[in-house]
């Protein structure tokens, strides 16, 4: 399969797996490693990145083996997501950051002119940018037309586990897109990671479906083999769907016709 980049990264996998709310440090450790995912995104306001005798959930964890994603969960303006991304970068993180500024406390959905705002600011920054988006098919033009390096829209609400809810938009997200589209938030299942993929997005991350499941490394494990299964049907090119039936035998040149 073709590798995912993201500006000057490349990755094998084109899962991104959250960190939060696993059960245990093992069990999280776990379920990392048999995911095979290269990129691990947390809040940053999650952890004191500053203070070495703070518990730090990523502690159980090779962090040479991966390249981390801050994301900037919390913010609700703009200007809060700038600051909680200079915090991360300036601790030697990573340089690319999730932008994520919610609109809405009820359905968590985020606020699409600050985070227009936000993304441009930190563009200007120098940061390699990733927001997450509803999704909204011109805002995702608007994201990418000011220069961010993908596109994150959910497939439902985060963490409700609905699954793809709006294929159709992904879909048009998906065609008019020159940089990648990765599909967050809401997905349930590894049904839903494959159909991701079906639709033609280059990722998926994903994390309440691994860390909540009643076994996290099996889920884990399943969303990865789900990923891989349906990029390959993706880039093998489905059938056409008919209104009827084909016979999938041919009824001419067979023996006494």
């Amino acid at each position: 399969m073709i590798m995912l980049t993201i500006a000057n990264h490349t990755f094998k996998s084109r899962l991104l797996l959250g960190t939060g709310k696993y059960p245990s440090f093992e069990i999280q450790k776990q379920a990392v490693e048999v995911s095979e995912a290269e990129i691990l995104t947390f809040a940053v306001r999650r952890m004191n990145i500053f203070e070495e005798n703070q518990p730090n959930f990523l502690e159980q964890l090779d962090l040479n083996k991966y390249t981390l994603l801050p994301n900037t969960a919390g913010a609700k303006t703009a200007e809060e997501a700038v600051r909680i991304a200079k915090l991360a970068k300036a601790s030697g993180l990573c340089d690319m950051i999730k932008v994520e500024v919610i609109g809405d406390d009820r359905s968590l959905l985020p606020d699409p002119i600050e985070t227009l705002k936000a993304s441009e600011m930190l563009l200007n920054e120098g940061f390699i940018v990733l927001p997450y988006t509803s999704d909204d098919v011109v805002l995702a033009k608007r994201l990418e037309d000011l220069g961010v390096h993908a596109i994150m829209p959910g497939a439902s609400p985060i963490g409700s586990g609905k699954g793809i809810i709006n294929p159709l938009n992904l879909t048009f997200i998906i065609e008019q897109s020159q940089v990648p589209v990765i599909i967050d938030a809401g997905i349930g299942s590894p049904k839903d990671v494959a159909y991701a993929m079906e639709l033609g997005a280059d990722g998926v991350l994903l994390n309440t479906a691994v860390s909540g499941a009643k076994d996290p490394v099996k889920m884990a494990r399943a969303v990865k083999l789900a990923l891989e299964a349906g990029r390959l049907g993706y880039e093998a090119g489905r059938i056409e769907e008919k209104e009827y039936a084909v016979a999938s035998s041919p009824l001419t040149g067979l023996v006494g016709s």
